[in-house]
């Protein structure tokens, strides 16, 4: 019993020895603790980090009970920048501020904050890094660094879990940083009339944007209206139908299309169609819809294109032999095309203007791209943009309708000879058409031409059309 009571007490003995020696050990404690990484917002109209753009970056270190703090080390990816002049240092003991002085240093992508005397043991470090930058590229970043005790050991701090995920930037926005950090666009945008109408920083960022959704209404345009050509064309030759029935559908859908506006018309087809069960790709159906309305407008042109021409010219062909067919195709159509094409122009600058009105229904066009970063931004500037993206198309077009119409009502310029033709005789008009080819116009040629045969066979006819067809009276 002895034994077994000796033998009891030994092992209890044995433990407490254990525990003793263990706490007699010295105990690696880690003085500083990453409480906080953060990072402000720098993203206009959203919560993102974006690389290569000023930002305040926040870092928080808890020391550990009877630790004190002497020196601390941040650093960033390289790419990064850390100014020295921009950071603020805090120390904290609970929510008592204490004033520690301090030192603060740059080196590349390090910043070091040493203080002249050790921190209060268990006090908490704050450093405020304004202006600091990421790498523009962008990525994921913990803490790294060390840090100095007041023994002088130093360790790596620990990232505590805390990480920043920064977005990368391109180009245009590292260009808008950099324009929004010049004194002169400081001063613009002082004006808020200037700033919300044509930010330059904005500008930058919107001008790509913007030019993708250019592209895309000028490949709108370029497909849909080479095809509303054909279809006006077939609807103009049912509004002049003979047959009742035809000219009546032709009359109903022109004057009905005409009559609507192009918005309804693009909401009908988006909504409606789905409801039946029609589904198709907003560029296509942004495609149909504005052939068929443009198709309209072209048909009325046409009609008067057509029935402007001289009904001379219709008895003209069917005297050389043509059917009504080759007379249209061949004669007429060609004649009306030449009259028409200012008009037509006009026709294609409306089109390429009612792109626009695709924006409502999700069509990522000009108009659409410049909402979304209006939207994203709370500045017009965006639609500044998207105007300059129109005028560059519509104004040069506006010069060549009006230059062409200056054609139409006064006719081809006839360029000034150098020596007038002296008057001649009868006898010898016909030898000088040589020498007027030579010198004058076609239409000077053709005039010598004319004078030379009537002077020289007598009195005749002569029937001048577009053809350019010329039939002497004993001829016919």
């Amino acid at each position: 019993m002895a034994h077994l009571r000796g033998a009891g007490l030994r092992l209890p003995l044995l433990l407490l020895a254990c525990v003793l020696l263990l706490s007699a050990l010295p105990v690696q404690a880690h003085a500083l603790t990453t409480e906080r990484f953060t990072a402000k917002s720098n993203q206009d109209g959203a919560d993102g980090i974006m690389g290569a753009t000023n930002t305040r970056i926040t870092w928080q270190g808890q020391a550990d009970e009877g630790e004190s703090i002497r020196q601390v080390t941040l650093t960033l990816p390289q790419g990064s920048a850390l100014p020295a002049d921009g950071t603020t240092v805090t120390v904290l003991d609970g929510l008592k501020r204490l004033s520690v002085p301090n030192t603060v240093t740059e080196e590349g992508e390090s910043i070091t904050v040493s203080f002249d005397e050790p921190t209060p043991a268990g006090t908490m470090v704050m450093l405020e890094l304004n202006n600091a930058r990421f790498p523009a590229e962008g990525g994921t970043y913990q803490v790294e660094g060390t840090y100095t005790t007041a023994d002088g050991a130093e360790a790596a701090i620990p990232d505590g879990g805390k990480q920043i995920s920064v977005t990368g930037t391109t180009p245009q926005e590292e260009l808008a940083a950099w324009l929004n950090e010049q004194p002169w666009v400081q001063a613009w945008n002082s004006n808020k009339f200037l700033h919300l109408f044509f930010d330059p920083a904005i500008v930058v960022t919107a001008l790509p944007a913007v030019f993708w959704g250019w592209l895309l209404a000028l490949g709108l345009v370029a497909i849909s209206f080479p095809l509303a050509i054909p279809l006006g064309l077939c609807w103009s030759f049912l509004r002049m139908a003979k047959n009742r029935f035809a000219r009546a559908v032709g009359s109903i859908y022109i004057n009905v299309v005409r009559g609507t506006p192009l918005f309804l018309q693009i909401y009908i087809a988006f909504f409606g169609l789905p409801l039946l069960g029609i589904q198709m790709d907003n560029f296509v159906l942004g495609i149909i819809v504005l052939v068929m309305n443009s198709s309209a407008y072209l048909a009325e042109i046409f009609r008067a294109g057509i029935q402007s021409i001289n009904k001379g010219q219709f008895e003209a062909a069917r005297s050389l032999g043509m059917n009504g067919a080759q007379t249209m195709i061949f004669v007429i159509i060609p004649q009306t095309f030449r009259r028409v094409i200012p008009t037509m122009t006009s026709e294609f600058i409306l089109m390429y203007k009612d792109t626009s009105l695709l924006a409502a229904v999700g069509v990522m066009e000009i108009m659409m791209y410049s909402k979304t970063i209006t939207a994203a931004t709370g500045n017009v500037t965006p639609y500044i943009v998207a105007a300059f993206f129109y005028l560059i198309v519509t104004i040069p077009l506006t010069k060549a309708i009006n230059h062409m119409e200056a054609r139409l009502v006064g006719g081809r310029p006839k360029r000034r000879r150098q020596n007038a033709l002296p008057e001649k005789t009868p006898a010898s008009l016909s030898g000088t058409v040589g020498a007027v080819a030579a010198e004058g116009s076609e239409a000077d040629v053709a005039q010598a031409m004319r004078m030379s045969e009537g002077f020289s066979t007598g009195p005749q006819v002569i029937a001048d059309d577009s053809l350019g067809t010329k039939m002497r009276g004993k001829d016919v």
